[in-house]
């Protein structure tokens, strides 16, 4: 599950502490920024800026693994959710280290087929340009989106750190925000961009963990006690423990639910930027080890995160947390304000730990998210893979088509500031449900699959997506939705998986028992290790 991003924010810091915070932040921010450049290449090797010659250990790629699922969008928007609405809050974290449990399972087979991008996939089984072009538009619809919500997220939570809350200042922030991070982009390899997910990580982690100890200290150490508290102080202490409290899903309860984890388990599985790196891997066992070594990571990182919501229901208060932003996403700042008491430097550290954080969350998500897009339309639309003359083509579509996602991403946010954008996450993370995780399991797991029954799944379950989002509650007729005051909601669940999903595999199905020409022999794809 989502969570809204308000621009109703208001400073949740104080006064006090925001100067040195913010010269602190900023202090940050230019040696962040000095190091990023530094890892900036210089080389015209397609293959070596894609997927770095396919050079990185197990452990580097699994620490960058684990990097990818720390977006803006799990770091405020979950835990927030878990201070104010406890348990939908806390089922939404658990589906994220389940969907990387289902790309455990293709791990080994994405890296021995030698594939990493949604074109080689789409490939598989099927010939000519049409694939590719499916693959291109399903690309484009799960990136765009996402990009709008990452970078109108960054630039909010940068307006809130430094204590501004009106609708320019954080316009202001997202496009200066954005813009660092299209610089970035623009001169980053995957090498690169996985040092910055590594060091993430690491201060993630031991940010988190220092909120989860500072919080217990509070309680005696007694982790029931801090619990209980949660439950006492939250906005609805009777149901904080229980399914239906988040206003998104509170009709139909069970059916939403499911449809919601099975978007974010099939959805977070098939994202393009995982698919890439997970062909980045040296061998498939090697890409299988670094799945293990991310699950584990990302399981901690999520039991902290579950921490530090409760910590912050049970240390702020879930209505003092309401009042500053009613979505919750202030939690884990306001939670490093309250847990130590004012005037400490050791609160200006801790609040600047978050601050730093979430810097290198934008930073490297947007950066993840932007290059893995712009390798497809650089590989798989552009250009032609024929030779050295090739690569410089290769490279010089990659920056072109970073800075045509980055300007369109920053217009449509900046435009977006005074909206509700939870259906853009809903969107995205539908099509790669539908769209892409079916052709994963079909391509590696059904000799039977071909061009017709590929096509039919794309473009039928993006269809599908397109008009289940339109005609959800989060379009119309709900609080949180894009036209509060609209009502065409036909279709009741906030997000189209429990539809969209089985129909999709349906439509492949159907479309694979056409007779059809089929490029690939089973015997090659079994020599390529893909059946």
């Amino acid at each position: 599950m989502v969570l809204h991003l308000s621009s109703g924010v208001h400073d949740p810091i104080g006064p006090a502490a925001s100067g040195p915070v913010l010269v602190a932040f900023l202090v940050f921010i230019g040696l962040a920024l000095l190091w990023a450049f530094t890892l900036a290449t210089h080389d015209d090797h397609a293959e070596g800026l894609y997927i770095a010659d396919r050079s990185l250990s197990p452990v580097f790629n699994g620490f960058a693994m684990a990097g990818e699922q720390i977006s803006v969008v799990t770091l405020f928007a979950t835990s927030g959710a878990i201070a104010l609405f406890g348990y939908d809050g806390f089922a939404s974290a658990v589906d994220s280290v389940l969907a990387l449990g289902v790309l455990l399972l293709l791990a080994q087979r994405i890296r021995d087929s030698g594939r990493y991008t949604l074109g080689d996939v789409f490939s598989l089984r099927a010939f000519g340009p049409a694939p590719r072009i499916a693959a291109a538009v399903v690309t484009l619809a799960i990136t765009l989106p996402m990009l709008v919500l990452q970078l109108r997220a960054g630039g909010i939570i940068a307006a809130m750190l430094i204590g501004l809350s009106t609708d320019g200042a954080q316009v202001l922030c997202t496009v200066l925000m954005g813009g660092l991070v299209v610089c970035f982009a623009v001169v980053a390899d995957l090498k690169g961009t996985s040092r910055m997910h590594m060091v993430k990580v690491v201060i993630t982690l031991v940010t988190f963990g220092v909120l989860v100890v500072v919080s217990l200290r509070k309680f005696s150490w007694d982790a029931g006690s801090l619990l209980s508290a949660a439950v006492d102080k939250s906005v609805a202490p009777d149901d904080y423990l229980s399914p239906g409290l988040w206003a998104h899903i509170s009709s139909l309860v069970p059916l939403n639910m499911i449809s919601d984890h099975i978007v974010m388990i099939f959805g977070t599985a098939a994202m393009p930027h995982l698919i890439l790196r997970v062909g980045a891997s040296r061998t498939g066992r090697s890409a299988r080890r670094s799945m293990s070594i991310a699950v584990g990571l990302t399981g901690a990182y999520f039991l902290l995160l579950i921490a530090t919501g409760f910590a912050a229901a049970a240390v702020v208060g879930g209505r003092d947390i309401g009042l500053v932003d009613g979505n919750g996403q202030a939690s884990p700042i306001l939670l490093a304000s309250g847990a130590l008491g004012n005037g400490s430097m050791m609160r200006v550290a801790l609040i600047t730990a978050v601050a730093s954080a979430a810097f290198l969350v934008i930073l490297t998500t947007v950066t993840s998210v932007m290059f893995a897009a712009a390798v497809c339309l650089a590989r798989d639309l552009f250009a032609r893979p024929d030779g050295r003359r090739a690569d410089s083509r290769h490279v010089r579509v990659l920056r072109l088509a970073i800075v045509g996602l980055g300007a369109v991403g920053l217009t449509l946010s900046a435009a977006a500031h005074r909206y509700s954008v939870e259906f853009l996450a809903i969107f995205s993370m539908s099509v790669a449900a539908t769209c892409v995780a079916p052709v994963l399991v079909y391509s590696y797991f059904w000799p039977g699959f071909n061009r017709r029954g590929l096509l039919w799944s794309v473009y039928g379950g993006l269809l599908l997506c397109t008009v289940l989002t339109l005609f959800s509650p989060t379009v119309s007729g709900s609080a949180y939705a894009l036209m509060p005051g609209a009502e065409f909601n036909w279709y009741p669940f906030r997000t189209p998986g429990l539809v969209s999903v089985p129909a999709a595999f349906l439509l492949g199905w159907l479309g694979s028992r056409n007779p059809g020409r089929s490029p690939v022999r089973a015997e090659s794809l079994a020599q390529r290790g893909v059946i």
